[in-house]
């Protein structure tokens, strides 16, 4: 169900060349988290997790990018899909973000999933239970920026700015052509191998065939919005208006 980079022509990330991948972005994931929790885990007083930016995209239409960008101004985590995987396909490792989010929130994990297994039909097999537990702890840890495997159906919806990046599938192979050095015809390919390994996963997991837009807070096409920073101002704007002082004060507007 993953991708693997060691397979892949291109997987999400290749657009900046030192941006680590697979395991690697796993370990330094959790090495900053570590470093965080020093911190956040004695925090008294939060009864809820920070809100969170989901990102759901079309492949190749640069949200990882997106998703450094904001992490920058915000001083968000970057929780990629492979990260996501990384922990949801690996069940200890999984049970160890549950405990330690149960350590900082006692008893919302359960209140969490007892919501989520009795309304959300798709949550079935153990990785669909793993995936659904390990994005919600990882919300809990440290506030995240989420890229892929449709986390906005998964985290509270009160509590999240779930945002759509889409594209024309130009832009797409624009884009990759740039990346990859490749003729079109080789990004065509590319790309409709994964866009067949995403629909396959968003049909298995969450019986799902398509992303409609009132899934989502904001949805915005990059044919007409290709400079990024245009793209995180966006985002961020709205991020702010819909969660205002509940951000740390670090993730505030200074302007």
């Amino acid at each position: 169900m993953s991708l693997d980079p060691k397979t892949s022509n291109y997987f999400p990330g290749m657009y900046h060349k030192n941006r680590s991948i697979g395991k690697q972005m796993a370990e330094n994931y959790f090495h900053r988290l570590d470093e965080k929790l020093l911190h956040s885990i004695k925090e008294a007083g939060r009864q809820l997790p920070l809100p969170s930016i989901c990102l759901s995209r079309k492949i190749g239409i640069g949200a990882l990018e997106i998703a450094d960008l904001l992490s920058e101004r915000l001083h968000y985590v970057v929780v990629d899909r492979q990260i996501i995987e990384y922990i949801s396909s690996n069940a200890a490792l999984s049970q160890k973000t549950v405990e330690v989010f149960d350590e900082r929130y006692p008893g919302k994990m359960n209140e969490f999933k007892n919501f989520l297994f009795g309304e959300k039909a798709f949550i079935e097999s153990d990785y669909s239970r793993h995936l659904t537990q390990s994005v919600l702890a990882l919300a809990g840890l440290s506030p995240s920026i989420f890229v892929g495997r449709g986390t906005h159906l998964i985290l509270p919806r009160d509590r999240t700015l779930a945002v759509r990046l889409t594209g024309s599938i130009q832009t797409r192979v624009k884009r990759l052509g740039a990346i990859l050095s490749r003729d079109e015809a080789f990004c065509r390919a590319e790309l409709a191998k994964q866009d067949a390994e995403q629909a396959a996963f968003f049909k298995k997991v969450y019986g799902k065939k398509d992303a409609p837009a009132t899934e989502f807070d904001l949805v915005i096409n990059r044919d007409y919005l290709e400079d990024p920073n245009m793209v995180v101002d966006i985002i961020e704007f709205a991020f702010h208006k819909k969660f205002g002082k509940e951000l740390p004060s670090d993730s505030r507007k200074t302007s």
